[in-house]
């Protein structure tokens, strides 16, 4: 996966970082109840009265509901199901209550800077606000807590027998898997998982989007983009600039794999010209490549000279000592070591006796030091990225938890993706030797940069497009330009349409294929992905500078570099109480986004790329 939840989240807008499905707004008790005296006055001191008394109720509120939370991704059953759900309602009250009132309060003139953020933060950050009127909260938490368990107990099939949503993405990555095999997983998942949402995902996003609407906002999907610290169109528009930047690096990919799926599998599975078949790219939702390196490295240049996978099978470190490592790189930048309870309260395995979530995700249950990670972790390499991504999520919790409780949070939700991404990016073999995980020997010469880079991009410059449409499909939804009766086909437009992906059989309207990828059920916006994909290397490329890095970007590794650790720190302990230019600006000196930095790390592989394929059509 990738996203981990945040406590934050919880409440303060939708546990904020906690990517549960349950995850939803933020609530607390009833307004405070109004004496002879109203205690919070339209005035600015009465709003920053308000506002602290906000803020504590929502802190108290989220740790009681993160605790439900968990317990209910960790232990999927008839009662933590209801209790999730009567969380989950109390808090979408909460917030959407707490919204209506920043909206007013928001008008009264003189107000306090810092007081006019936190109630743009509090009208802003709800992921599904319910209308006020009777009963909407709870029908809508009821809807997204079945959702959620409906995700989490998901079966597919592989040769006609049952097998589990985590085991069905290891298979769908397996390089032996036939084309039959792979269609059989891919069919089986969207029809078993997809398809029984589709009545109560139209039911779920009609009563948000009729949230929205009271809260001022034009649609849903407006409401998700005012986030940003700017205005929702014109953050539409930034995404669109940056994926400009990295388009013509996707396209080369593009072009490339499939060009070489097609020599592995002829005219009749994958056609050489066209978009390619969703099933063949080693992902169930062919959002990551990588699992299929081996079947587009070309000769000399593709072998770059270990497997990591191989590694930690080979050093026999287990699932727990594959979090430990990750906590090393962390450790070696001057961040305090993880505390005590991390290791006694997280999920590292999938458990034998009973249905969890095995969905990634990290967690700060008490707005403090309460960290945990939530995954079901295979020894592989996958596994051992996610888990430097979401411990990245941890530390990020643990640097700002002095901050306000509406500042707990990433200066946008796409920094709180890219920080262990940065740090995954300096999984270099350079790295691996110095963690004692590669022998020297082994370290790939410079003639396999092309082999390592291609490896990257395969799941970097692949998920980018992805990234961008998950959201971009939602926002049609919420704003009518995809009705309900295209639901499905919608999906595949756009996946199409960025992607140049296509099914392996043909869907219908029957379908709900956009409901096999866990965030959409789960009511977790996506952009934060795209976003984190092009910030990382902005993130990566400083950090590189800052360690007077001299050599190729991607050979970069800052293990070790206390001097970066500390800017790093700078920055992410601003958590939210900037906006997010300024907490860019700290550590990297730009206060603009942009996919400048990925295109200079992958600059070897686009002139390799574009030789390749040249004589050849490319798009679809």
């Amino acid at each position: 996966m990738k996203f981990a939840p945040v406590a934050v989240s919880v409440i303060a807008m939708s546990l904020a970082a906690c990517t549960s499905a349950q995850a939803e707004p933020v609530a607390s008790a009833p307004l405070a109840p109004v004496a002879s005296e109203d205690p919070y006055p339209m005035t600015p001191a009465g709003a920053a009265a308000w506002v602290a008394m906000v803020e504590k109720d929502l802190f108290d509120f989220s740790v009681e509901f993160g605790r439900v939370s968990w317990i209910n991704s960790t232990y999927i059953m008839h009662d933590s199901d209801a209790l999730a759900a009567k969380y989950g309602a109390v808090a979408t009250e909460k917030s959407v209550a707490y919204a209506n009132k920043a909206a007013e309060y928001a008008r009264v003139a003189g107000l306090d800077p810092e007081v006019a953020r936190k109630l743009d933060i509090l009208r802003n950050g709800i992921v599904m606000p319910a209308p006020v009127r009777d009963g909407a909260a709870t029908e809508l938490n009821e809807i997204a807590t079945s959702l959620n368990s409906q995700y989490g107990k998901g079966k597919g099939t592989l040769n006609g027998k049952e097998i589990s949503g985590s085991d069905i993405e290891a298979e769908m990555g397996n390089p032996e898997r036939t084309p039959a095999e792979l269609a059989e997983m891919w069919t089986s998942w969207h029809d078993n998982v997809g398809a029984p949402m589709r009545g109560d995902y139209l039911r779920m996003i009609s009563i948000a989007n009729e949230g929205s609407k009271e809260l001022g906002f034009k649609d849903l999907g407006a409401m998700w983009r005012s986030n940003y610290d700017m205005d929702p169109d014109q953050f539409a528009a930034e995404t669109e600039r940056m994926w400009q930047e990295v388009k013509p690096l996707y396209m080369a990919l593009h072009t490339y794999v499939r060009s070489k799926l097609n020599e592995k599998h002829g005219d009749a599975v994958q056609p050489a010209t066209g978009p390619i078949r969703a099933d063949l790219l080693g992902n169930m939702w062919a959002q990551e490549w990588g699992n299929i390196y081996p079947l587009v490295a070309p000769a000399g240049a593709g072998d770059i000279g270990y497997d990591l996978t191989d590694l930690i099978e080979k050093k026999g470190v287990d699932e727990v000592g594959m979090v430990r490592v990750g906590e090393d790189f962390f450790s070696s930048l001057g961040f305090k070591e993880l505390p005590a309870t991390f290791w006694e309260r997280s999920q590292f395995v999938k458990p034998q006796d009973r249905e969890v979530v095995c969905h990634a995700s990290a967690w700060d249950i008490d707005n403090v030091d309460d960290l945990r990670i939530k995954m079901c972790i295979k020894k592989n390499a996958d596994d051992f990225i996610t888990i430097h991504h979401e411990l990245g999520h941890n530390y990020y919790q643990r640097a700002y938890n002095q901050q306000d409780y509406l500042h707990l949070n990433g200066a946008n939700d796409g920094f709180h993706e890219a920080i262990g991404d940065m740090v995954a990016l300096s999984i270099t073999p350079e790295y691996l030797v110095q963690i004692d995980m590669l022998d020297p020997k082994d370290v790939p010469s410079a003639d396999k940069d092309i082999g390592l880079l291609l490896r990257q991009a395969m799941d970097k410059v692949a998920f980018l497009p992805f990234g961008l449409m998950v959201d971009r499909y939602r926002w049609g939804l919420f704003d009518g330009s995809i009705p309900a009766d295209k639901l499905n086909a919608g999906w595949t437009d756009l996946r199409l349409q960025y992607q140049g992906i296509t099914p392996p059989v043909a869907r219908d309207e029957s379908k709900f294929d956009a409901g096999a990828k866990y965030h959409i059920p789960g009511n977790v916006p996506y952009t934060r992905y795209f976003l984190a994909r092009i910030l990382q290397f902005q993130f990566y490329k400083a950090a590189c500078d800052q360690a007077g890095w001299e050599g190729p970007l991607h050979r970069c590794s800052f293990y070790g570099n206390e001097e970066v650790g500390k800017n790093l720190n700078a920055m992410l302990e601003m958590g939210a109480s900037k906006p997010w230019p300024d907490a860019l600006e700290a550590f990297t000196g730009e206060r603009q986004m942009s996919g400048k930095a990925m295109v200079e790390y992958f600059a070897p592989l686009m002139a390799w790329l574009e030789e390749q394929n040249k004589g050849k059509p490319q798009g679809w």
